[in-house]
């Protein structure tokens, strides 16, 4: 199997920032992650995409992030990060870390989620 662990969430003031990383373990955890990134659930709504990001570098992000959350990666580390900066308090969500091993999409995991919350 594969886990992974989120850290960096949390707190903060509408214009602040925070980085989440995500990073992947476990017996099943190919060399390199072929898609790792980032999907967040705000209370009351469904899970939403937040950012992708292949292992060749491809990003994918969602039309509310763009200019203010970056994806990135260490694929030696097999770890994603998330910096988040300008946040508002719509960006109030558990965020969860994804990975698609082989690119499959359907063969996908999931990090345990992490609360971020963001006052006004």
């Amino acid at each position: 199997q594969m886990q992974l662990v989120e850290s960096g969430g949390g707190l903060v003031q509408a214009g602040g920032s925070l980085r989440l990383s995500c990073a992947a373990s476990g017996s099943r955890t190919p060399f390199s992650i072929n898609i790792m990134g980032w999907y967040r659930q705000p209370p009351g709504k469904q899970r939403e995409l937040v950012a992708t990001m292949t292992n060749g570098g491809r990003t994918k992000y969602a039309d509310s992030v763009k200019g203010r959350f970056t994806i990135s990666r260490d694929n030696a580390k097999n770890t994603v990060y998330l910096q988040m900066n300008s946040l508002k308090p719509e960006d109030t969500a558990v965020y969860y870390c994804n990975a698609d091993p082989y690119g499959s999409g359907w063969n996908i995991y999931w990090g345990q989620g992490t609360q971020v919350t963001v006052s006004s």
